[in-house]
């Protein structure tokens, strides 16, 4: 891709895809009936990837206001899904953790999860999904690069 229109295909391209699988793991969380919001589903996702973590690590992994992920962790927590703790280091921060009911809410996510993506790659062979997964995760390593804000792990 050398001309500038290849470059500006790429990224109507990449957020294109990303909008359309957004939308299809809402659907798909949604009609999987498993009393979670789409947006509950993300943050227990997140929190499982961050493990023992603070609210603010959560919201900063999801690219979203800490007031907002305390909404959806109030919803986990009254499932009983996560505990949220004192932090040792600093008074005023919460650390959150997942209890052990949540595993098979983890599981029943990522099944979705991992049926949305078979569909999403379906036709590219395994080295081409592979590729893709490598070369999208340099691209955000690249974009990281110049955002020293940026905590989201790759």
């Amino acid at each position: 891709m050398t001309e500038t229109s290849d470059i500006e295909i790429l990224g109507f391209l990449l957020t294109d895809s990303a909008r359309h699988l957004r939308a299809a793991f809402e659907r798909r969380i949604s009609e999987a009936g498993l009393g979670i919001t789409p947006a509950e589903a993300r943050t227990l996702l997140n929190v499982h990837a961050l493990k023992d973590c603070r609210q603010l690590d959560i919201a900063a992994r999801m690219g979203i206001e800490p007031m907002t992920v305390c909404t959806f962790l109030d919803k986990l927590q009254a499932q009983g899904l996560i505990e949220r703790h004192p932090d040792p280091v600093d008074r005023r921060a919460k650390r959150v953790r997942l209890t052990n009911s949540s595993m098979p809410m983890i599981e029943a996510i990522r099944t979705e999860l991992r049926a949305l993506l078979a569909q999403a790659t379906k036709g590219l062979g395994d080295e081409d999904a592979e590729a893709l997964c490598r070369l999208l995760a340099h691209v955000i390593r690249n974009l990281q690069a110049d955002d020293p804000a940026s905590e989201a792990a790759v």
